[in-house]
């Protein structure tokens, strides 16, 4: 947010300073509003151009939904985990092969389950049975051709309809694309794939842009030893304030005003304002003047979807030697993935990821029922699967 006077969009004049009065240099000055990796990388940039440069963080630690979790003894991401793009298109692998941050590659760039290759996975029936590999990958054909079909839909309709929609059509359509038995319940598990990636489900995902996105090349890979040594390497230097959660953010003639939660203000030329969708939607922050009508429109029609993370630790490895485990079922709500962890980092660690809505559904749950659900998602197909040494949901 910048002001309104001509001087400001070049930063010429620098004023940031707390409410005790103490002027902190007059070179140009910007105060960045959220410590996740926007808020990061923005301070970052602005510092090294020699700005002057102030970051605010609500919480005791920056990252925002990059958390590395250390409790185990060793490093387990409960956010961010993968490079989208391993490849020097991505700003973000320079940073990671600086530091010698190792990444196991997950998939290449054409896997339909976007962050695995279908070769590396292992499915299994309600009944603790594995589904043939031949038959999975013969419905991930299918699944790719009803996708196909979706976009014939989408380019026949001037108006937007969600994914299950589009879904519902096809089958209207090409009934010999419907499926039936174990071959049906595995099309259930590629859709909660499908969900998974956008944390959403299909009711909830438009069929225009579900697949607009311009993925970088190169694959994907998951960051072993976790992301926290990427955003802290990134904020090296930066004036941090953690614990300092804002509330006004006001628009001067001369520059922004920035008030936190105990009262104390900040004042700078502009403010970059890198708080999460869902704050903004919550209106925690007032501003003043307030924000576009425009831009509390797209804020409010922008939805917000939900994957969670329960981190299964076990004394021995029980399962197969696979990249992830899942659980076909006769809906994708019903459907389980767990991503194994062992094979990437050697630790007998499961983490279960659910979704849309269960995973709004599982996050209603005590810490230690949430757990219990995962595990027992898990015994589904390992009825004799040991309870797990520790947890973290």
């Amino acid at each position: 947010m910048e002001s309104r006077t001509k001087s400001n969009p070049q930063l010429t004049r620098a004023l940031c300073y707390a409410n005790d009065g103490n002027q902190q240099g007059r070179s140009p000055s910007v105060i960045v509003i959220g410590g996740g990796m926007a808020g990061i990388a923005a301070a970052r940039s602005l510092h090294d151009a020699s700005l002057q440069v102030v970051l605010l963080e609500s919480r005791e630690r920056i990252g925002g939904r990059i958390h590395t979790d250390y409790s185990f003894g060793f490093p387990v991401d409960m956010g961010a985990s993968w490079l989208h793009g391993v490849s020097n298109e991505n700003p973000l692998a320079s940073v990671i092969g600086r530091l010698g941050l190792p990444l196991y590659r997950t998939s290449g760039d054409n896997s339909i389950l976007y962050d695995h290759d279908l070769e590396s996975y292992g499915l299994f029936d309600m009944d603790g049975k594995q589904v043939p590999q031949e038959l999975v990958a013969k419905v991930g054909e299918i699944f790719e051709a009803i996708l196909q079909e979706t976009d014939k839909i989408r380019q026949e309709s001037s108006e937007d309809m969600s994914v299950l929609r589009g879904l519902s059509i096809v089958f209207d359509r090409k009934p010999e694309l419907r499926l039936e038995g174990i071959a049906y319940k595995v099309l259930q598990w590629y859709l909660c794939r499908l969900e998974g990636w956008f944390a959403a489900d299909t009711d909830a995902i438009s069929l225009k842009g579900w697949d607009q996105e311009v993925l970088l090349p190169g694959g994907h890979g998951l960051m072993v030893r976790g992301y926290l040594p990427v955003v802290n390497s990134l904020a090296k230097g930066l004036d941090i304030r953690l614990g300092h959660r804002v509330t006004k953010v006001v628009r001067r003639y001369n520059g922004v005003k920035v008030t936190v939660e105990n009262g104390k203000t900040f004042f700078a030329d502009a403010a970059v304002i890198a708080v999460p969708l869902g704050v903004l939607k919550a209106k925690k922050i007032l501003f003043e003047p307030k924000l576009p009508d425009w831009k509390e429109a797209a804020i409010a029609d922008l939805g917000i979807g939900l994957e969670n993370k329960i981190i299964l630790h076990f004394e021995n490895v029980f399962w197969p030697n696979v990249e992830f485990l899942g659980v076909v079922a006769d809906t994708p709500y019903e459907c389980s993935y767990f991503l194994n962890l062992h094979k990437a980092t050697g630790r007998a660690v499961l983490v279960y990821m659910p979704s849309g809505q269960l995973a709004k559904d599982v996050e209603k749950m005590p810490d230690e029922a949430a757990v219990n659900f995962a595990f027992m998602q898990l015994k589904k197909i390992f009825p004799d699967a040991s309870s797990p040494g520790k947890q973290q949901a």
